[in-house]
């Protein structure tokens, strides 16, 4: 089976009609090993697993609210299982009383999802896994969306059949997911749309576990933060984080990405002032060569909490990530440099809302951004439009990881 498994992960990508059939026939045999496990083992009351981006990182909300469940005497006796792509790397997190690590994809990984009681998540599960009677899921996914997700998606670049199972893929979802975190009424309406949420789902407008870091911090742990990171002291710090294109895909590789920021151009008109954090998607596949702009430009895509990254940054630069609203709660300076902004809402992705609400700059065009850098970083002031934004965005202004574990857990 092992062997069969590994050549249809090859040939996923070679064809849209080969992909199709790749997928179906791994779904089926992920889904006959998973029944398996589910009749193996009954569920465990006290077992809870976390995964984060594909098991890609120690991140986001599962992140917060494993970390609220250590510090908690009350969940002591609770099994914390979390998945990872590479477990050895989290070997840190084994001193924390009842934490297990397993390898994405392994017997393990199958096991623990059939037997625990809790699920929480902040993307799709794998291939096979269905929650069964008893268990409960909770789906943090992971930000706010500008641009659509799931159900509201056309895709109609897309073969049918893909675009008829990614959408019947967020439905199923929909009706199984038991919990959901919101930041805001505004992510509550646009997440039960995307995931066509049935009845049987509660959302938890308490807040954004993984927000919770961004009420908590000090200068102290700034300081620290950028010490970690390398920057020299007294330098201003960008951080550059754009989001993953829809037709930027390499058979066989995945998503990749083309800058849109020349680095070489910043460096020579920012470099003496400023430090980049350039921060990629983790869908993205690219291997980014950033030794020419040593000491500038600080490739943080391996780096697992985004928010240190927000922590350490004085002015953010994105697109159409998530990641703007987050930071929004810093109420610092925010640029929207959307240069392909006319093809990537007609060819790729629409939004859930108008780019006149954004809070910051928006340059729809590919040029020199580093005086609009420095303008902003100059003028800047949390005005009547960017209050706005976070009213109607944030509204939450305090930490919920530990609301969320009880309402949850019972």
């Amino acid at each position: 089976m092992g062997e069969a498994v590994k050549y249809i992960k090859k040939i996923v990508n070679l064809s849209p009609a080969l992909k199709e059939c790749a997928v179906r026939i791994y779904a089926l045999i992920r889904r006959g090993a998973y029944i398996r496990c589910v009749i193996e083992n009954p569920i465990e009351p006290k077992t809870v697993v976390f995964e984060a981006y594909l098991g890609s990182s120690y991140a986001c909300s599962p992140k917060a609210m494993y970390e609220a469940m250590c510090a908690d005497p009350a969940y002591e006796d609770y099994k914390k299982v979390w998945m990872f792509r590479n477990p050895e790397r989290y070997q840190f997190l084994e001193k924390n009383p009842g934490t297990v690590l397993v390898k994405r994809g392994s017997g393990d990984y199958y096991r623990y999802y059939a037997k625990a009681k809790f699920w929480i998540t902040n993307y799709l599960p794998e291939y096979g896994i269905r929650k069964r009677h008893g268990q409960i899921y909770v789906q943090t996914w992971h930000g706010t969306p500008l641009k659509k997700i799931g159900c509201d998606v056309e895709r109609k670049e897309l073969p049918w059949a893909e675009r008829k199972r990614t959408f019947h893929k967020y439905e199923k979802e929909g009706k199984s997911i038991d919990y959901l975190p919101s930041p805001s009424p505004f992510y509550s309406q646009k997440i039960t749309s995307a995931f066509l949420l049935g009845k049987q789902a509660e959302i938890l407008q308490y807040g954004y576990p993984r927000n919770d870091a961004l009420f908590l911090f000090d200068e102290e742990k700034t300081a620290k933060i950028r010490k970690k990171l390398g920057i020299a002291p007294g330098k201003k710090v960008i951080l550059y984080a754009p989001t993953w294109r829809d037709n930027q895909h390499t058979p066989g590789v995945g998503y990749t990405y083309k800058l849109g920021l020349d680095f070489s151009d910043l460096r020579e008109k920012l470099g003496g002032e400023y430090a980049v954090l350039f921060r990629a998607h983790y869908l993205i596949s690219s291997q980014f060569d950033f030794r020419k702009y040593e000491g500038f430009v600080y490739n943080v895509s391996e780096y697992d909490d985004i928010n240190d990254l927000y922590i350490a940054a004085d002015l953010l630069v994105t697109d159409y990530s998530s990641v703007f609203f987050d930071y929004a709660i810093l109420k610092r300076p925010i640029l929207f440099y959307m240069y392909d902004y006319e093809e990537y809402r007609e060819q790729m992705r629409d939004f859930y809302f108008g780019i006149e609400e954004l809070p910051g700059p928006v340059i729809k065009e590919k040029r020199d951004i580093s005086g609009d850098i420095c303008s902003l970083m100059e003028s800047f002031s949390c005005d009547e439009k960017y209050v706005k934004f976070i009213e109607k965005f944030n509204p939450v202004t305090a930490p919920c990881s530990g609301r969320m574990l009880k309402r949850i857990t019972g």
